[in-house]
């Protein structure tokens, strides 16, 4: 596997991904409107949450073990039975608990006790989305990138179609049960497109707890965790923010604009996990480190700069034809939001070192100052700027956090 043909076969389903995407958003902005669009937006990070908690934290370690343990099964096939047991246990208990909460989250999350039955929905669906999440992470650990590609364009296309169909029917309530379902429901489609290859058997997937294992997963489940719970919490509590000041709609711009910066870096950031995480983990030497580096730089910075340029010359044009006329006055977050995609990108190809081998400590440390810096942030300059203050505090943000990343790959570099 190598950078290009990862990039090339990434692009294939990043172009599906996006085009349903598009799909899914004209569809949701025309049966929900931006009020709606800001519940939906609060409800996939309490999605995003509840799944990194039942299990989905270890995916990342799996992905990295699996590949850094390339030419030892035995010792793959402990990790994977090891993460499967804990995900299995992990998804019941946060199920019983999205249960017995079910009212509550619908009030305080969503403001919308009417529909608490989405939660429910969401508990029910909880072990297979986890399973999901697994055996995905299994397979980019693998190195299949034709079958992680083949996993990823059905997954796109099975949450089109459910989102599709139950928006148009039953409206936002129908949105929020099709994103609880279409995760289970691809599980089934991914194990049919993975099951001929010889390392997928079931006696390989499923055994006892192992202790060394659970000890080499436990650093990525805490960052994991932190992960999970850091970043969807910093903007459930930013867009409430802008909900209780300026309104519900003003939220739905802020998360609209959002989510086309969602779409157009997909290229990007499943580059990054598919190739890139993989990668650190084999690597050894800091001149080779350095190289990687550069080329990662080389390919991905020039697609992000013109990509950002694009949207932004067309982007009254993308509002109308991605959303409805409801939705221009978000048009004057995009300059900062734009900025801060090229920043956020730039960043994260240093932080991505950071998980690829394994420095716990210094990640769980940056997540949180940073997250609570772009709360804090955004609070401050909201009330100066109004809304466009949240994208302004995007950009900043990610400015200090590419610039402590900078210093933190030197004296990485350095010691290695």
């Amino acid at each position: 596997m190598n950078l290009l043909k990862t990039s090339v076969l990434n692009a294939i389903a990043v172009a599906i991904k996006v085009a349903s995407a598009l799909v899914v958003n004209k569809i949701l902005a025309m049966y929900v409107g931006p009020a709606g669009y800001a519940v939906i937006g609060q409800f996939q990070n309490v999605v995003s949450i509840i799944v990194n908690l039942a299990g989905g934290l270890v995916s990342t370690g799996v992905t990295k073990v699996t590949a850094e343990h390339y030419d030892d099964e035995a010792r793959q096939h402990a990790v994977w039975q090891t993460a499967i047991r804990f995900s299995l246990g992990a998804s019941i208990f946060a199920a019983i608990l999205l249960l017995l909460a079910a009212d509550k989250l619908a009030q305080w999350v969503l403001h919308r006790p009417d529909i608490s039955i989405v939660f429910v929905w969401l508990a029910l669906t909880l072990p297979a989305m986890a399973a999901n999440n697994l055996l995905l992470a299994i397979i980019n650990g693998k190195k299949e990138v034709g079958i992680y590609v083949a996993a990823n364009i059905t997954g796109s296309l099975t949450s089109m179609l459910l989102v599709g169909m139950l928006a148009y029917s039953f409206g936002l309530y129908g949105a929020l049960v099709a994103f609880t379902i279409s995760p289970a429901v691809v599980l089934l489609s991914t194990t049919a497109i993975v099951a001929r290859r010889d390392w997928f058997k079931a006696k390989f997937l499923w055994g006892q707890m192992n202790r060394p294992a659970l000890r080499e997963l436990s650093g990525f489940g805490l960052m994991g965790l932190t992960s999970a719970m850091t970043m969807p919490i910093t903007f459930m509590l930013i867009r409430d923010y802008l909900t209780t000041n300026l309104g519900l709609s003003a939220a739905g711009y802020w998360q609209a604009s959002w989510k086309i910066s969602e779409i157009y870096l997909m290229l990007v950031t499943t580059t990054l996990s598919v190739y890139y995480l993989p990668r650190l983990a084999e690597i050894r030497a800091a001149s080779e480190l350095k190289i990687e580096i550069t080329n990662i730089y080389r390919l991905v910075m020039p697609i992000v700069m013109a990509g950002a340029a694009t949207i932004y010359v067309f982007r009254d044009f993308i509002i109308q034809t991605l959303f409805t006329p409801d939705f221009l006055p978000m048009r004057e977050l995009f300059p900062w939001q734009l900025v801060g995609d090229v920043i956020k990108i730039g960043s994260w190809i240093l932080a991505y070192i950071m998980i690829g081998r394994a420095m716990v400590k210094y990640y769980l440390t940056t997540e949180i100052i940073f997250s609570i810096l772009f709360i804090l942030l955004s609070i401050a300059l909201v009330d100066i700027f109004g809304l466009i203050g949240v994208s302004m505090a995007y950009a900043m943000n990610y400015s200090l956090y590419w610039v402590c990343m900078g210093v933190f790959v030197r004296n990485e570099i350095r010691r290695m």
